[in-house]
């Protein structure tokens, strides 16, 4: 007779390995750089600053 194997074992590291290459394209989809979430940030604060500059408030007179 053969030796006892728990398949388990194998299974699980199946299962780690088909995680761990899901989470590898996941951060290629959607992560980002901390550097490029803050250019972001600012470029979207700078377009907004920018707007707002260029508002023309009407004000109602009595």
């Amino acid at each position: 007779m053969g030796n006892v194997i728990n398949l388990n074992r194998f299974r699980k590291r199946a299962e780690r390995e088909a995680s761990a290459k899901q989470a590898d394209a996941n951060r290629a989809k959607f992560g980002r750089t901390k550097a490029a979430r803050s250019a972001e940030e600012k470029r979207a604060d700078q377009a907004k600053e920018h707007l707002d500059q260029h508002r023309i408030d009407h004000e109602e007179q009595p």
